[in-house]
């Protein structure tokens, strides 16, 4: 799994992306559970992921209603197959609205660009 750590903050909330290369449900499973084998990340309020696998797509919000379908857009739209992207917030305490989208974007945006 790889980690780039945090990369933004906003109202106390901060978010962090990761990734790995996958190829089913099983290897996503197994990726999320060594993500939390770090204490950090098993206490983040919320772990959203998406991967788009060549039997298709596959997300979950993790309490981050719609976040998930925002990174699996984006993996479509890059067509990267056969990798997991995770973006992990810890809730800072003040809502943010529809800031929290564009900052899973920012998180996406810079996990694709460090894979170039």
């Amino acid at each position: 799994m790889r980690r780039l750590g945090i990369i933004l903050t906003d109202k106390g909330s901060k978010y962090a992306v990761s990734g790995a290369p996958v190829t089913s449900r099983a290897e996503i499973d197994a990726a999320l559970a060594d993500l939390k084998t770090d204490k950090n990340y098993a206490k983040a309020t919320h772990n959203t992921w998406a991967a788009l696998l060549p039997n298709g797509g596959l997300k979950a919000d993790d309490g981050e209603s719609g976040a998930g379908a925002v990174i699996l857009r984006m993996l479509e739209r890059e067509n990267l197959t056969g990798h997991l992207v995770v973006v992990t917030r810890w809730y800072g305490g003040k809502k943010l609205g529809g800031d929290r989208f564009r900052h899973v974007q920012t998180c996406v945006r810079d996990y694709l660009s460090a894979l170039s």
